[in-house]
């Protein structure tokens, strides 16, 4: 989690924003990303109003960034090639690609969530805090954040669902995911 007080280590946060980034966006390209996210920060500083909301502001940038970063990549692929074949390696190494491929979709559509659902799956889902800290953090009650994290998923559910058509195995892992 980053506190208020953590707005003048870069290090720290650099590190912290690194972890971040790197369950998203694979190879040297993270890095890429993480100089970018620094750098909207750096820039955005003297605008932001409110100190206590400068995590929530941060990891906010972060997944702009990376959504950028994933529009870009998927704007310079030719159409013409086909998706990259799994290596040998059995079924792991296809259900590890899907699921990277998922996680880069995920960091999109909750970047589209409204405000109080992205903050709320954000706190609990990606950054792992308790509902009890996300409730702090976010200033509401616990049933709150509770409500807007069920909701939230409701509505990542929905754009999956549009977007894609999803096979499950028994205990609900998805297996197979093919484009609408």
């Amino acid at each position: 989690m980053i506190t208020p007080t953590a707005e003048p280590p870069w290090k720290e946060l650099s590190d912290v924003l690194g972890r971040f980034i790197g369950k998203r966006v694979q190879g040297a390209a993270r890095d890429d990303v993480l100089q970018e996210t620094l750098l909207r920060v750096q820039r955005g500083l003297p605008e932001l109003r409110e100190s206590v909301r400068f995590g929530p502001w941060v990891y906010q940038v972060a997944r702009s960034a990376i959504v950028d970063h994933h529009r870009k990549t998927w704007r310079e692929a030719p159409e013409e090639e086909a998706p990259a074949e799994p290596e040998a390696g059995g079924p792991d190494a296809a259900g590890d690609t899907l699921q990277a491929d998922l996680g880069a979709c995920l960091a999109i559509f909750v970047a589209r969530l409204p405000s109080p659902y992205r903050e709320a799956i954000t706190l609990t889902e990606l950054e792992g805090l308790t509902h009890r800290e996300a409730a702090e953090l976010l200033e509401i009650s616990v049933s709150g954040v509770k409500s807007r994290v069920q909701r939230g998923r409701e509505k990542l559910k929905a754009m999956f669902d549009r977007c894609c058509a999803m096979t499950q195995d028994t205990r609900g892992r998805v297996i197979a995911c093919e484009r609408r």
